[in-house]
């Protein structure tokens, strides 16, 4: 197989195995585990570009901040983003180095803080919908809503929760800069969590907003922008399935976009879940002609040389 140029996002979820021990030393771990199945790819001579997802962690930070918020400032969501895409790809970068050695390998891993630039005309800053942070009570929900102007909704009888905008992603700010990593063959993590959102004003500077970029979507446009030879998303579950969790699932192996879109609006993807995820597959495809993938973090090997996963092709 000639050498690829291969974008990998893997969820915030995969970097914590046991949601009830959650500590540094279990996510590095984790990340490890998945650094051992890239380190595999790198060997076999392709170039890579790893984006992650940040959900629990951004989750931390915020319920860090809420303890203290009576002795520290609190932290804006963009500035989570940027610490997240900070810790996260530190361990992944030690991850990858150790894993290196092992195979007796020394190439250069650099993580880049990206900005993902959005739209403030985006419909979801007029209704923020995305969930984020733990649940509160009414009291402490309409402490935020006046002093941090938060919006706040009612979450199924479980408490309340700040809901933030996710708008779409529309532009890479560091696009270059990742290139130019690539170009001299340095293995890339960037997009780190859909990436930091930001706004260009007329004048074209740029500022930070408090919403969260779905990473799914930021990968595929970073994929796009990088004319990827291949997407990968990395999952819990190693094939996407029709009928999950019922009597009649069914796995897919290969499927067409004109299938994959048939199955969306069938309604057989969860929308929280596997629907962004083969969505932002299905976009990636569709641009370019090249080939998508969802998989978990221990067949991403075998996805490209042993027939795992499910493709996803013109």
């Amino acid at each position: 197989m000639d050498s690829k140029l291969i974008v990998i996002a893997i969820g915030g979820n995969s970097l914590i195995e046991d949601a009830k021990h959650v500590t540094v030393s279990a996510q590095y771990e984790a990340a490890r585990k998945t650094a051992e199945h890239i380190v595999k790819l790198v060997k076999a001579g392709h170039r890579v570009v790893i984006a992650h997802g940040n959900g629990p962690q951004v989750g931390f930070i915020l319920l860090r901040a809420e303890f203290s918020r009576s002795i520290l400032h609190t932290v804006p969501l963009d500035s989570c983003v940027a610490d997240t895409q900070g810790a996260i790809g530190y361990q992944l970068q030690m991850a990858l180095d150790n894993e290196f050695n092992k195979a007796g390998l020394h190439p250069s891993v650099a993580t880049v803080v990206t900005q993902v630039e959005v739209s403030d005309n985006d419909p979801s800053f007029q209704k923020p919908s995305k969930p984020i942070g733990s649940f509160m009570t009414s009291e402490d929900a309409n402490y935020h809503k006046e002093h941090d102007k938060w919006e706040v909704v009612e979450d199924a009888g479980r408490g309340y929760r700040r809901v933030v905008a996710s708008p779409k992603p529309k532009a890479i700010v560091e696009i270059d800069t990742i290139k130019t990593l690539l170009d001299n063959n340095i293995i890339v993590i960037a997009g780190g969590g859909g990436g930091i959102p930001v706004v260009r004003d007329e004048d074209g500077y740029l500022h930070g907003r408090e919403a969260v970029i779905d990473k799914d979507l930021a990968a595929a446009l970073m994929a796009k922008q990088l004319k990827a030879d291949l997407f990968v998303i990395s999952t819990a579950v190693e094939k996407v399935c029709l009928n999950y969790g019922k009597p009649n699932q069914k796995t897919l192996d290969t499927v067409t976009i004109a299938e994959a879109e048939q199955y969306i609006s069938e309604g057989h993807f969860a929308p929280g879940s596997m629907l962004p995820k083969v969505q932002a597959i299905v976009d990636f495809v569709k641009s370019t002609g090249n080939t998508g993938l969802i998989t978990d973090p221990e067949h991403i090997y075998g996805a490209l040389y042993e027939g795992k996963g499910t493709k996803i092709v013109l």
